[in-house]
C-alpha cells in the first residue's frame, strides 16, 4: 500500500493538478474572446437604416459606446432604439467626447440594422438637428465604421 500511495501522490496528483490548472487558464482566456462579436454576425451590411429621435442615454464605454434614443425611422411609431458606436478610443480620434451627446439632444443616426430585426443598429453617422455631423466622415465602402474591412 505504501508504494501505491507514493505513486498516486507523487506522480498522478501533480499531473492532474497541472491538467486542471491548464484547463482553468484556457477557459479564463477563451471566455472573454467570445464576448466580442463580429460586425457581420449582428448587423446587415447590405441594408441601411436611418432613425431620428431624442437621446435618452449616451454611454462612452468599452468595448463599444451605445446611444439610446426614443424615435424611429420616418413614419414608424416611436420606440426605444439603441445604436452601437465604435470604441471610445476611435470616437476620440474623430472628435467625440463623453459629452458629445446629452439627454434631450435631437439626432439622426444612419447605420446598419441588426440581422435579428431588433431596434438595434451599428452607427455609421450621427447628425444633429442643425445638420452638424458628429465626428469624421463615414468609413469607406466595404468597411465597418472603424475603417476595418468587413
Amino acid at each position: 500500500m505504501g508504494n501505491r500511495s507514493a505513486f498516486l501522490y507523487g506522480t498522478v496528483c501533480p499531473v492532474l493538478r497541472c491538467i486542471s490548472t491548464v484547463a482553468l487558464l484556457t477557459a479564463l482566456v477563451i471566455a472573454p474572446l467570445g464576448a466580442h462579436h463580429s460586425f457581420a454576425a449582428f448587423f446587415d451590411d447590405t441594408k441601411s437604416i436611418e432613425v431620428r429621435g431624442t437621446v435618452t442615454e449616451f454611454r462612452f464605454t468599452n468595448p463599444h459606446g451605445v446611444i439610446t434614443i426614443t424615435g424611429g425611422p420616418a413614419g414608424a411609431p416611436q420606440a426605444t432604439w439603441r445604436a452601437e458606436t465604435n470604441a471610445p478610443t476611435l470616437l476620440r480620434r474623430r472628435g467625440w467626447t463623453p459629452t458629445s451627446l446629452k439627454p434631450g439632444d435631437v439626432i439622426t443616426i444612419q447605420g446598419w440594422p441588426s440581422r435579428d430585426g431588433k431596434k438595434y443598429i451599428r452607427m455609421q453617422r450621427v447628425v444633429r438637428a442643425d445638420g452638424t455631423v458628429l465626428g469624421a466622415p463615414a468609413a469607406a465602402p466595404n468597411t465597418d465604421p472603424s475603417g476595418e474591412r468587413k
